[in-house]
């Protein structure tokens, strides 16, 4: 499901526009939406029952090139990171489970 499908369930869940619903969506998950803000200042968002969205910082360390076996530097780097909640992963269900 891409953005614009997203969109417009939404808009079927909620009766809401499709133009409403896609200003929904862009307002909480574009690269300067609500969740991405609150990433860059160093903040976590936490959907109860849903999951987190948060940052994850790795240290520099050392790296090596596959083709070449040469070692290289790789900086230190900040990403953001999401951790499905107990509610998600429930309701997903495990292999074989037939959910």
């Amino acid at each position: 499901m891409n953005k614009s499908e997203l969109a417009q369930k939404l808009a079927e869940r909620t009766n809401l526009s499709k133009s409403e619903a896609t200003k929904a969506v862009d307002a909480l998950f574009s690269t300067d939406g609500i969740i991405a803000e609150q990433l860059r200042t160093g903040g976590k968002v936490q959907i109860t029952g849903f999951g987190s969205f948060e940052t994850r910082s790795r240290e520099a360390r050392t790296g090596r090139n596959p083709r070449t076996g040469k070692e290289i530097q790789i900086a230190a780097s900040t990403s953001a990171a999401f951790r499905a909640g107990k509610g998600l992963k429930d309701s997903i269900g495990t292999p074989g489970s037939g959910k």
